[in-house]
Protein backbone atom coordinates (compact mmCIF):
# COMPACT_ATOMS: atom_id res chain seq x y z
CA UNK A 1 0.00 0.00 0.00
CA UNK A 2 2.79 2.18 1.19
CA UNK A 3 4.32 1.70 -2.63
CA UNK A 4 1.49 2.46 -4.64
CA UNK A 5 0.84 5.78 -2.41
CA UNK A 6 3.98 6.66 -3.07
CA UNK A 7 4.22 6.22 -6.93
CA UNK A 8 0.81 8.24 -6.82
CA UNK A 9 2.48 11.29 -4.49
CA UNK A 10 5.17 11.35 -7.21
CA UNK A 11 2.88 10.90 -10.41
CA UNK A 12 -0.59 10.92 -9.72
CA UNK A 13 -1.26 10.06 -13.59
CA UNK A 14 0.61 6.76 -13.33
CA UNK A 15 -2.08 4.32 -14.95
CA UNK A 16 -2.95 1.17 -13.13
CA UNK A 17 -0.98 -0.90 -15.36
CA UNK A 18 2.06 0.90 -14.63
CA UNK A 19 1.73 1.13 -11.13
CA UNK A 20 0.91 -2.94 -11.66
CA UNK A 21 4.22 -3.12 -13.22
CA UNK A 22 5.92 -1.33 -10.85
CA UNK A 23 5.00 -2.75 -8.10
CA UNK A 24 4.54 -6.44 -9.11
CA UNK A 25 1.21 -6.33 -8.18
CA UNK A 26 -1.89 -7.48 -10.70
CA UNK A 27 -4.05 -4.48 -12.05
CA UNK A 28 -7.00 -5.73 -9.67
CA UNK A 29 -4.73 -5.75 -6.68
CA UNK A 30 -3.83 -2.33 -7.70
CA UNK A 31 -7.33 -1.14 -8.39
CA UNK A 32 -8.31 -2.34 -5.06
CA UNK A 33 -5.41 -0.22 -3.37
CA UNK A 34 -6.02 2.28 -4.61
CA UNK A 35 -10.10 2.27 -4.11
CA UNK A 36 -9.37 1.47 -0.18
CA UNK A 37 -6.79 4.44 0.05
CA UNK A 38 -9.76 7.01 -1.87
CA UNK A 39 -12.51 5.11 0.35
CA UNK A 40 -10.51 5.38 3.57
CA UNK A 41 -9.54 9.30 3.44
CA UNK A 42 -6.24 8.27 2.95
CA UNK A 43 -6.11 9.52 -0.57
CA UNK A 44 -8.32 13.20 -0.46
CA UNK A 45 -8.21 14.36 -3.99
CA UNK A 46 -5.76 13.97 -6.79
CA UNK A 47 -4.72 17.62 -8.39
CA UNK A 48 -2.75 19.66 -10.98
CA UNK A 49 0.34 21.98 -9.78
CA UNK A 50 0.00 25.20 -12.12
CA UNK A 51 2.54 27.05 -12.14
CA UNK A 52 0.67 30.83 -11.69
CA UNK A 53 3.75 33.07 -13.52
CA UNK A 54 3.84 30.98 -16.40
CA UNK A 55 -0.25 31.32 -17.24
CA UNK A 56 -0.68 35.24 -16.05
CA UNK A 57 -2.95 33.93 -13.16
CA UNK A 58 -0.13 35.57 -10.75
CA UNK A 59 -0.50 38.82 -12.03
CA UNK A 60 -4.17 38.71 -11.11
CA UNK A 61 -3.80 37.42 -7.42
CA UNK A 62 -2.43 38.38 -4.25
CA UNK A 63 -1.44 35.81 -1.61
CA UNK A 64 -0.71 36.41 1.76
CA UNK A 65 0.33 34.55 4.76
CA UNK A 66 -1.56 35.83 7.95
CA UNK A 67 -0.38 34.77 11.40
CA UNK A 68 -2.81 34.68 14.33
CA UNK A 69 -3.06 34.51 18.11
CA UNK A 70 -6.23 33.17 19.09
CA UNK A 71 -8.08 32.57 22.67
CA UNK A 72 -8.76 28.52 22.31
CA UNK A 73 -11.83 27.87 23.56
CA UNK A 74 -12.89 25.89 26.52
CA UNK A 75 -13.31 22.43 25.76
CA UNK A 76 -12.85 22.77 21.67
CA UNK A 77 -9.04 24.21 21.84
CA UNK A 78 -8.47 25.87 18.57
CA UNK A 79 -10.23 23.60 16.40
CA UNK A 80 -13.83 25.83 16.85
CA UNK A 81 -12.08 29.05 15.95
CA UNK A 82 -10.24 26.89 13.36
CA UNK A 83 -13.42 25.84 11.73
CA UNK A 84 -14.71 29.05 11.54
CA UNK A 85 -11.27 30.40 9.40
CA UNK A 86 -11.20 27.47 6.92
CA UNK A 87 -14.54 27.98 5.78
CA UNK A 88 -13.96 31.07 4.25
CA UNK A 89 -13.33 30.72 0.62
CA UNK A 90 -10.20 33.04 0.57
CA UNK A 91 -8.38 30.19 2.74
CA UNK A 92 -6.43 28.21 0.99
CA UNK A 93 -4.13 26.79 3.84
CA UNK A 94 -4.31 26.89 7.89
CA UNK A 95 -1.99 25.39 10.13
CA UNK A 96 -1.70 25.07 14.10
CA UNK A 97 1.81 26.20 15.16
CA UNK A 98 4.05 26.23 17.92
CA UNK A 99 5.87 29.52 18.75
CA UNK A 100 5.05 32.65 19.07
CA UNK A 101 1.66 32.75 17.46
CA UNK A 102 -1.26 30.46 17.35
CA UNK A 103 -2.64 29.51 13.78
CA UNK A 104 -0.98 30.57 10.03
CA UNK A 105 -3.66 31.30 7.18
CA UNK A 106 -2.84 31.50 3.75
CA UNK A 107 -4.70 32.95 1.99
CA UNK A 108 -5.62 34.33 -1.80
CA UNK A 109 -7.87 37.70 -3.28
CA UNK A 110 -7.82 39.75 -6.64
CA UNK A 111 -5.85 42.93 -4.39
CA UNK A 112 -4.29 43.95 -1.78
CA UNK A 113 -7.38 45.78 -1.11
CA UNK A 114 -9.69 42.93 -0.71
CA UNK A 115 -6.53 41.04 1.24
CA UNK A 116 -6.57 43.95 3.45
CA UNK A 117 -10.59 43.66 3.59
CA UNK A 118 -10.79 40.00 4.82
CA UNK A 119 -7.87 40.25 7.54
CA UNK A 120 -9.40 44.09 8.69
CA UNK A 121 -13.33 42.69 9.02
CA UNK A 122 -13.47 39.21 8.57
CA UNK A 123 -10.74 37.20 10.12
CA UNK A 124 -10.00 39.86 13.27
CA UNK A 125 -13.42 40.64 13.92
CA UNK A 126 -13.79 36.52 15.13
CA UNK A 127 -14.28 35.86 18.53
CA UNK A 128 -11.22 34.63 20.02
CA UNK A 129 -8.52 36.15 17.52
CA UNK A 130 -6.50 38.46 19.37
CA UNK A 131 -4.22 40.01 17.13
CA UNK A 132 -3.00 39.20 13.37
CA UNK A 133 -0.19 39.76 11.42
CA UNK A 134 -0.02 40.08 7.54
CA UNK A 135 3.11 39.07 5.02
CA UNK A 136 2.33 39.37 1.43
CA UNK A 137 3.83 36.45 -0.67
CA UNK A 138 5.97 38.08 -3.18
CA UNK A 139 6.97 35.45 -5.53
CA UNK A 140 6.91 31.58 -5.13
CA UNK A 141 10.00 29.82 -5.49
CA UNK A 142 9.20 26.36 -4.04
CA UNK A 143 6.36 24.83 -2.85
CA UNK A 144 5.38 21.43 -1.93
CA UNK A 145 8.85 19.96 -3.50
CA UNK A 146 8.19 21.53 -6.40
CA UNK A 147 10.27 24.11 -7.90
CA UNK A 148 8.71 27.09 -9.35
CA UNK A 149 11.94 28.84 -11.06
CA UNK A 150 13.96 27.81 -13.58
CA UNK A 151 17.22 26.83 -12.92
CA UNK A 152 18.87 27.51 -16.33
CA UNK A 153 21.64 29.48 -14.79
CA UNK A 154 25.45 28.24 -14.75
CA UNK A 155 26.04 28.70 -10.92
CA UNK A 156 29.90 26.91 -11.05
CA UNK A 157 32.77 30.16 -10.57
CA UNK A 158 34.47 31.49 -13.31
CA UNK A 159 37.08 29.11 -14.08
CA UNK A 160 39.16 32.07 -15.71
CA UNK A 161 38.95 34.61 -12.83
Amino acid sequence: MDEILDLLRQNARLSVEDIAAMTKKSTDEVNAIIKKLEDDGIILKYATIVDPEKTGEAKNKVCAEIEIQVVPEREHGFDAIADRIYRFPQVKSLYLMSGGYDLKVIIEGDSLQEVAFFVSEKLSTLEGVRATKTCFILKTYKENDIIYVADDKDRREDAMA
